[in-house]
């Protein structure tokens, strides 16, 4: 009978003993988890009538493994407020709605005249047809125009990456704008084209966002980490780092930190790419290297309950995105208890400021009276915010997302290649085939 060592109890590494469990009922499961808690991003707490996610704030349910998941496990799905459909961008020191149709992006101050003709220009610009591995500003430039990729593309980067567009990776962040240029030579020209085959079909076509709605559940993220926990409560182990990886006569070999040394068939690494290096710097060398360049920049999070009241603003809507423009200390702010209404307590409304990112990694050192006299200031300043909070909780990430820069894919692909050569051993994280909850999902799920 195979056994089988997953490393990590993230959502990638439960997903995927949740899959190979049902495929193989038979197989032995041992979860490795180096926190005292599994889920890693994906982190709820519950302090004082406000349920604050620390991480990941939902998904979309524009792609069905997640989905699916969540109906075998049994868990009602909690779909955000038509509110979280508008989005804000800083620009100067105010907000600016993020336009959501043809229309109110020809009447939106976020771009000048010249900026708005410059991206109608976008059908008539050559297509690229290298297979260099472009970067997302450099994208913005040649199709849509500096203006553009400082108001419209900068505050996506941020939002999804935390990342610095001149380093991040097109086709490694956004490989379906790679595809729609190749195939239709515009991405203007593609969304029309797109629209009316799904009219055509009966269906609603795509706007120029990400599509699907934004969605949770009742009790935030943690619910689907807590039932798949619960479901294999008999196979996790919790802070049980991993020290090594390394082959065995009969398959591969886990020592742990405390001293265990676990035999097994199959080992799947679903930790982040620092950790992987670590425990196979003396079995896959290369591996190990290629892992090491992976970036992880710090990001904090500052949740605020503040009571509602004359003079706080009524925070209708997603929140904002501060681009690099706009000069801010912030990343952005979310409204939590606007897309989500039972985030807080009758009365009040639960704030998420982001901060840190690539661009802004001194932050991090910040202490926490320093960081909340920042964030307050920056609130006052860009939304008239000047109640002081009745609930604060600050947490730090001090590595939260990897960067899929440029030349990511193929460093990715050099490591599949390598592991192609050492059978039983796989890699299954947020640093391989995507970032978002879904992305993680989908990879773990047997093809």
């Amino acid at each position: 009978m195979a056994r089988v060592v997953v490393v990590g109890g993230g959502i990638s590494g439960l997903s995927l003993a949740w899959y190979l469990h049902s495929l193989r009922p038979n197989w032995e499961l041992i979860i490795l988890e180096a926190d005292e808690r599994c889920g890693g991003k994906a982190f709820t707490v519950e302090e004082e009538g406000f349920i604050v996610e620390r991480g990941v704030n939902g998904f979309l349910d524009n792609k069905p493994g997640t989905l699916e998941l969540a109906k075998d496990l049994g868990l009602p799905l909690y779909v955000s407020n038509d509110a979280a459909r508008r989005r804000f961008v800083v620009k100067g020191h105010g907000l600016v709605e993020l336009p959501s149709s043809p229309i109110s992006f020809l009447r939106s101050p976020l771009l000048s005249p010249l900026g708005k003709l410059r991206l109608l220009m976008e059908p008539f610009i050559s297509s690229s047809h290298g297979q260099e591995d472009e970067s997302l500003a450099d994208f913005a430039r040649r199709r849509l125009g500096e203006e553009a990729l400082r108001w419209l593309i900068d505050p996506m980067a941020t939002g999804i990456y935390a990342g610095d567009p001149e380093r991040l990776s097109l086709r490694g962040c956004f490989p379906r704008i790679h595809e729609l240029e190749q195939e239709y030579g515009s991405l203007i020209r593609a969304m029309i084209a797109l629209q009316r085959r799904a009219r055509k079909e009966g269906k609603t076509g795509p706007g120029a966002g990400p599509g699907g709605t934004l969605t949770s559940f009742t009790r935030g993220m943690g619910e689907m980490i807590s039932a798949l926990a619960g479901h294999f409560r008999a196979c996790i182990k919790t802070s049980s780092p991993v020290e090594e990886v390394r082959p065995s006569t009969n398959g591969w070999e886990v020592a742990t930190s405390g001293g265990e040394t676990i035999e097994c068939s199959h080992v799947v690494l679903a930790a982040p790419a620092h950790d992987c290096a670590g425990m196979l710097r003396n079995t896959l060398q290369e591996v190990s290297r290629l892992a090491r360049e992976v970036d992880y920049p710090p990001v904090v999070v500052v949740a605020l309950g503040v009571k509602k009241g004359p003079g706080v603003p009524p925070m209708d809507g997603f929140g904002f995105l501060a681009p690099a423009a706009a000069g801010r200390q912030i990343l952005g702010v979310l409204w939590d208890s606007s897309v989500f209404p039972n985030r807080a307590p009758e009365g009040y409304h639960l704030v998420r400021v982001l901060l840190g990112g690539a661009r802004n990694r001194e932050v991090f050192r910040l202490k926490d009276d320093e960081l909340l006299n920042l964030v307050r200031r920056e609130l006052k300043e860009l939304m008239g915010l000047e109640q002081v909070p009745d609930y604060v909780s600050i947490y730090r990430w001090a590595r939260a997302i990897p960067q899929y820069n440029c030349g990511h894919l193929e460093r990715q692909a050099r490591i599949e290649a390598e592991l192609a050569r050492h059978p039983g051993l796989f890699i299954r994280c947020n640093w391989v085939g995507g970032v978002s909850f879904n992305d993680c999902i989908a990879n773990s799920k047997p093809v």
